[in-house]
């Protein structure tokens, strides 16, 4: 968010409300919905949250519950900020489908046209116990980026060679400039060939980069100004301003299960590397305009940011036959689902354990934030929180209660 703009009026920029009937969900059930996430609050697993649902264009639900702080015993509210960690991803991969559309790159294209520090990759394999490196057999593209097939990884999904080379270079740093960290990230080998694995990564972070180059901003500026501005995202950016500290959503300090309570990213101070993969504060209501943008197939408000075709091409499975590799990235992406642009799709409607229309994107961040856009039924929902070590079981309930809800 920028600190030389002034805040505009959030009352004016949220979706209409409507009672929960009128759009065909159950009052009763959306209230239980909210019952039940106010009984975590009470057993002391969940801090604070903010539920939104959203039907034919309105808002049946936006409320709040729980502490913002909860060391300090602050209320919860629907404005509060949320470090939305890999939710950044959608927006960023909008970023680039705009350029696509302005015909400043191709999804073919090779990530070395933008960046040439990755015109000489090579993979990492182990062999006789010794870590073997070989050339590339294929080059990197766009399109595997956006949809996590250029090879790339996280160093905290797990311990092999190249996580562990990954953290040793401390990958995941803020203080590096997004063209220092392009040129780290390039000098590591990668998991897999390009084009033959999904594999969860920070291709996302690589694709922030391309951004800056094609578009010749910082990739926070292009967002700003392409973007959040459009779309009236007024809360939403790289850091949060000083006079706005007071509204940041905090976990608990301790994780209520016993766990290691993860360390969360500092909103309050600019970051040196803009994370196009992870690192975005935000807010509920200004979620759910970007929901509602690509719910309307890229419009909002009268402000058409991707054309309809562009937002169903993104929002398609674009792995086909590429497998899901294993461990924790199966665990992101469920049986009966594949990834497009940017997003998770579901192919199926059984298969994966939580319930979901055919076509259903959605993504999640590692803090807990979480959303789901349902075309078929005209839907989405977003549920904000801080809770990292809970996140997934947060996830699969809500989107079990929200379904619960519609009634017709």
């Amino acid at each position: 968010m920028s600190p030389a703009r002034a805040r505009a009026n959030p009352s004016k920029l949220a979706l209409p409300a409507a009672s929960p009937e009128t759009v065909g969900l159950c009052p009763q059930r959306t209230q239980r919905l909210m019952d039940v996430l106010q009984t975590e609050v009470e057993r002391q697993r969940l801090p604070g949250a903010v539920a939104l649902i959203a039907r034919h264009g309105k808002l049946a639900l936006f409320e709040c519950l729980g502490a913002l702080d909860p060391a300090l015993g602050t209320p919860m509210t629907r404005d509060a900020i949320f470090r939305i960690y890999s939710m950044t991803k959608p927006i960023v991969s909008v970023a680039a489908m705009m350029l696509m559309e302005q015909g400043r790159l191709l999804l073919s294209d090779p990530v070395a046209k933008y960046l040439p520090e990755y015109a000489a990759q090579n993979v990492a394999g182990v062999a006789d116990g010794s870590v073997q490196l070989r050339a590339v057999q294929q080059q990197a593209t766009i399109q595997d980026l956006l949809r996590h097939t250029a090879g790339f990884t996280y160093e905290f999904m797990g311990s092999s060679v190249v996580q562990r080379q990954y953290a040793q270079s401390r990958i995941g740093t803020r203080s590096r400039s997004n063209a220092e960290f392009s040129h780290v990230l390039a000098g590591l080998p990668l998991m897999f060939e390009p084009g033959s694995v999904w594999e969860y990564g920070r291709a996302t972070d690589v694709l922030g980069r391309v951004i800056e180059v094609a578009s010749g901003q910082t990739l926070g500026a292009y967002l700003q100004t392409q973007i959040c501005q459009p779309l009236g995202m007024i809360d939403t950016g790289f850091s949060v301003p000083a006079r706005e500290h007071g509204r940041i959503a905090e976990p608990f300090t301790r994780d209520p299960e016993g766990g290691l309570q993860m360390r969360m990213i500092d909103v309050r101070e600019a970051p040196v590397m803009e994370s196009g993969g992870g690192g975005l504060a935000s807010t509920a209501n200004d979620y759910a305009r970007f929901l509602q943008f690509m719910l309307n197939r890229g419009e909002l408000d009268g402000v058409r940011l991707l054309g309809p075709r562009t937002v169903d091409f993104m929002t398609a499975d674009h792995l086909g036959e590429i497998p899901v590799n294993g461990g924790a990235s199966r665990a992101l992406l469920p049986l009966g689902h594949g990834f497009g642009l940017g997003f998770a799709v579901r192919k199926q409607l059984g298969v994966a354990p939580v319930p979901g229309s055919v076509g259903t994107y959605f993504w999640g961040g590692m803090a807990g934030t979480t959303f789901f856009v349902d075309p078929a039924q005209d839907l989405f929902a977003c549920l904000m929180l801080q809770a990292p070590n809970q996140r997934e079981y947060y996830r699969m309930l809500f989107r079990d209660l929200v379904y619960a809800t519609l009634m017709d």
